[in-house]
């Protein structure tokens, strides 16, 4: 049997799928109707998905088929059954009054996901906070919140908001962001070879993996560097996860893992989940396609008068004009749609098969039971096919059409992730 862990969880698990393992499989025609079955009957969960908190208001919410790449209507048509919605915080400065602004984003980040959940739309999705809330939710016909905390930095100096973020529902944490912590040390060391803590955790950090374990929260190692990820590593009495990277033998980018960290989270029985962040899939093939979508929609743009922004500058714009932003430049693609389309066949983009690549790189090297599934929407991610909650199926098809059986498609889809959260909480009980 594919699956030995306990068996409460996988009678759990066949409570969700109708027991459709021990029926084995249902004859189907072809590969498309095998993978829709399939998609059906497992359960999704994408472990990292960023979110906006002018989008988790009265007026405008995920109850609402908004712009954003994951809300509920897109949830829905997609077939993606839970999302960790992030309480992510940009790096700042390592003073007090930087401590005492970011402590106030996430919290306002997690007042939005309990508004959500509690307030806006408590009858189509729930927060969990064990695997047993997933299954119990799924169950019962609704949508699944989790919630990851991207950069510890809200913290502060004060480890003991480390539990405060667990009891608002924070299920995994990473040590930092886009520049160095005052816990850890950044992949964007790597840049510059500039570092905080001699590239790995500080003693605080050091201190913090070890609350973090007592507390039940994941840690996660996307974004520290690699002598951070070392640091962790020994330190962790529990299974680590990697949120959202991939495979750096295929694509040499410092957000990604090499294969010696890679090996490492087999043997302490963590778990990757490959992220659908185009350049972190394919770097070169981005580049190339991104410069000529780029080089297309700036002819018209400028023949418009119109500036085209990039995702932080668009972060800093007002509802208003947001919206007018993206009204024009839906306007500047439409009149550009010759040639952009004209750039993509001669520069395709990176798509669900680029990034399937990554899920079989990992598989063959650690194994079925270490690799998971992650998007990074909302937050720079999304890739041709899987561009955003609604095509979550394509991916499904994709591992279809590869071979791989419903067991191992259940497995890579959220089980291996449900079994690292429920034997980090064990650990932190004990």
């Amino acid at each position: 049997m594919f699956y030995i862990l306990s068996k409460k969880y996988f009678l759990l698990f066949a409570l969700i799928t109708g027991a459709a393992f021990a029926q084995g499989p249902k004859p189907v025609s072809n590969l498309y109707q095998m993978a829709k079955e399939i998609h059906d009957e497992v359960i999704t969960i994408d472990t990292h998905c960023d979110i906006n908190i002018k989008n988790f208001t009265d007026t405008k919410n995920y109850t609402q088929d908004l712009s954003s790449q994951v809300n509920l209507p897109k949830m829905e048509k997609g077939g993606l059954d839970v999302a960790w919605f992030i309480v992510y915080t940009g790096q700042g400065d390592l003073d007090e009054k930087g401590y005492q602004a970011a402590y106030q984003n996430a919290i306002s980040k997690f007042d939005a996901i309990h508004n959500l959940t509690e307030k806006y739309a408590p009858e189509r999705i729930e927060i969990a906070y064990t695997s047993a809330d997933v299954f119990r939710i799924i169950k019962s016909g609704k949508k699944v919140a989790m919630i990851g905390i991207e950069n510890a930095y809200p913290l502060g100096t004060d480890l003991k908001n480390i539990k405060k973020f667990q009891k608002l529902g924070g299920r995994y944490m990473s040590l930092a962001h886009q520049g160095h912590s005052q816990f850890s040390d950044s992949n964007t060391g790597e840049k510059d070879n500039i570092w905080l803590y001699n590239n790995g955790l500080s003693e605080l950090g050091k201190k913090a993996v070890v609350e973090m374990n007592k507390a039940g929260v994941m840690v996660d190692v996307s974004h520290p560097s690699k002598g951070a990820f070392n640091d962790i590593i020994a330190r962790s009495k529990a299974p680590i996860i990697a949120s959202h990277s991939s495979a750096r033998a295929l694509c040499n980018h410092s957000r990604n893992l090499d294969d010696e960290q890679l090996l490492a989270i087999k043997s302490n029985g963590g778990v990757v989940q490959t992220v659908a962040f185009s350049s972190y899939v394919n770097t070169a093939k981005d580049t190339a396609y991104k410069n000529g979508q780029k080089n297309a929609l700036d002819k018209v743009a400028t023949m418009n008068q119109f500036e085209i922004l990039d995702w932080e500058s668009k972060q800093l714009l007002s509802e208003d004009e947001l919206i007018a932003y993206n009204n024009k430049f839906e306007e500047i693609k439409r009149l550009a749609a010759k040639e952009l389309t004209k750039a993509a066949k001669e520069f395709p983009p990176v798509n669900v098969s680029d990034f399937v690549d990554h899920i079989d790189y990992m598989v063959k090297l650690i194994g079925i039971d270490h690799v998971g599934i992650s998007s990074d929407f909302d937050g720079g991610g999304g890739i041709e096919g899987w561009s955003d909650a609604s095509e979550t199926f394509n991916v499904t098809l994709e591992l279809v059409k590869r071979g791989y059986t419903k067991e191992q498609i259940a497995k890579l889809w959220g089980l291996n992730l449900l079994r690292v959260l429920d034997e980090v909480q064990k650990i932190a009980a004990n």
